[in-house]
C-alpha cells in the first residue's frame, strides 16, 4: 500500500542628417570623409527603385511536427513488453545539473515507415512512493503500454510516447524533493519541467507546442503531476493526478515556508492562473481520500478545469490504480492532441 498523503523619411531630412554626420566623423579620424557623405546624399536623391510586386502566395503554414533536435541520448533496453521494449537512460540536465534515470516507451507506430514524418503526443508518468531509482509504470504492476495499444486498436486512445522518470534521488522519505526546487537541494523541479521536455524534443518526433503533452501519476506521483501542470501550463496541457495529496510536507521545506506554498497544488489550483485540464481521481472505498480530493477539486478556478472521477470500491493500492488505466488513457486522449503530420 502506497503512502497517503513556469512612410519613408523625407529625403531632405535624410540629406541634412548625413551631411551633419560627415563633419564629426572626419574630425574623429574616421576612414569616412565629407566626399563620402556627399556621395551618400547624391545616392539618396536618385530615383527610388520600383517596389517589388506583392507575392500572391500565402505564407507557409507552421509545421505541426517537431523533428528531433539532438543530441541523441544513449539507451539500453530495460525490459520487453507485449507492446515493445522499454528503454532506459540517465539524463543529466543542462539546466538543473540533476542526474537521474529515465525510462522511455515508444509505441510501435513510432517506427512504422508510414509514420516517419509524424509527431507523437507525450505522456510523462510519475510513480507512487519515493520512486528513487525506479518507476512502477515500467513494470507489469501497471502495464499501461499494453493497455494503450489495445485502446489504440479500438480507436479509443492515442499512441503516446511514454516518459517515466525517477522522482527522488534518495530512498529516504525525509529527503523527499516533492518534484520541486527546494532551496539548498538538487533542482529536481527544473529537471522535470525543463530538462525532461528538452530531452524528449532532442530525441523524438513530437507534436509541436503543448497540446500533445500531458503528465499523470499516482499517490505522490499524483502530487507531482498536479503541481507540474499547474506551475508549467506552457509545457503541459493536461494532467491526471490519481488518488493524490496536495500539501507539500517534506522535512526539507523547514525554514522555507514561502517557497513551500509556491509549490503547493492546494494553493496553485485556487490561483486561477493555469490554463490546464485535469482529471482528479479518488478511491471510493477510502472516505478520507474522497473528501480530500473532492475538496481540492472544488477549489479550482478558471481557466483551470478539474474533473472528478471516483473509482467504485477503489482503494489506495497499485492494483486499483491498474484498473483505472483505461479510463485515464481515454480521458487523456480526449483532452490532448493526437499524432500530427504535415
Amino acid at each position: 500500500m502506497l503512502p497517503q498523503p513556469r512612410s519613408a523619411v523625407r529625403r531632405s531630412a535624410a540629406a541634412a542628417a548625413l551631411l551633419a554626420l560627415a563633419v564629426p566623423l572626419t574630425a574623429c579620424g574616421s576612414s569616412g570623409s565629407a566626399s563620402d557623405a556627399r556621395a551618400a546624399i547624391s545616392a539618396d536623391r536618385s530615383p527610388a527603385a520600383p517596389a517589388a510586386p506583392a507575392s500572391s502566395s500565402p505564407p507557409p503554414k507552421p509545421s505541426k511536427v517537431l523533428m528531433p533536435t539532438g543530441p541523441a541520448a544513449q539507451f539500453s533496453k530495460a525490459r520487453d513488453t507485449k507492446a515493445g521494449p522499454i528503454l532506459m537512460t540517465t539524463l543529466t540536465g543542462a539546466k538543473s545539473g540533476v542526474s537521474g534515470k529515465v525510462w522511455v516507451w515508444l509505441p510501435p507506430q513510432y517506427d512504422d515507415p508510414k509514420y516517419a514524418k509524424t509527431g507523437f503526443p507525450v505522456l510523462t508518468l510519475y510513480a507512487g512512493g519515493q520512486s528513487a531509482g525506479y518507476n512502477t509504470w515500467t513494470d507489469n504492476q501497471l502495464p499501461i503500454q499494453e493497455i494503450d495499444q489495445e485502446l489504440v486498436a479500438q480507436g479509443k486512445a492515442h499512441p503516446f510516447i511514454m516518459i517515466m522518470p525517477v522522482q527522488n534521488l534518495d530512498s529516504n522519505e525525509s529527503k523527499a524533493l516533492e518534484c520541486a526546487d527546494i532551496p539548498g537541494q538538487p533542482k529536481i523541479g527544473t529537471w522535470m519541467a525543463e530538462d525532461l521536455p528538452d530531452f524528449v524534443r532532442a530525441n523524438f518526433r513530437t507534436v509541436r507546442g503543448r497540446d500533445g503533452w500531458a503528465v499523470m501519476g499516482a499517490s505522490t506521483g499524483a502530487f507531482c503531476s498536479a503541481k507540474l501542470a499547474l506551475q508549467h501550463p506552457d509545457v503541459f496541457k493536461a494532467a491526471v493526478p490519481i488518488d493524490g495529496y496536495w500539501n507539500p510536507d517534506s522535512p526539507l521545506w523547514k525554514g522555507h515556508e514561502q517557497e513551500r506554498l509556491a509549490n503547493s497544488p492546494d494553493q496553485l489550483v485556487a490561483a486561477g492562473t493555469a490554463d490546464v485540464r485535469m482529471l482528479a481521481t479518488a478511491g471510493g472505498a477510502n472516505a478520507y481520500e474522497t473528501k480530500l480530493v473532492k475538496n481540492w477539486v472544488a477549489k479550482a478556478k478558471a481557466p483551470t478545469t478539474v474533473e472528478y472521477y471516483e473509482q467504485p470500491g477503489g482503494k489506495h493500492l497499485t492494483s486499483d490504480f491498474k484498473k483505472m488505466i483505461p479510463t485515464t488513457l481515454e480521458w487523456l486522449t480526449a483532452n490532448t492532441a493526437g499524432p500530427e503530420a504535415d
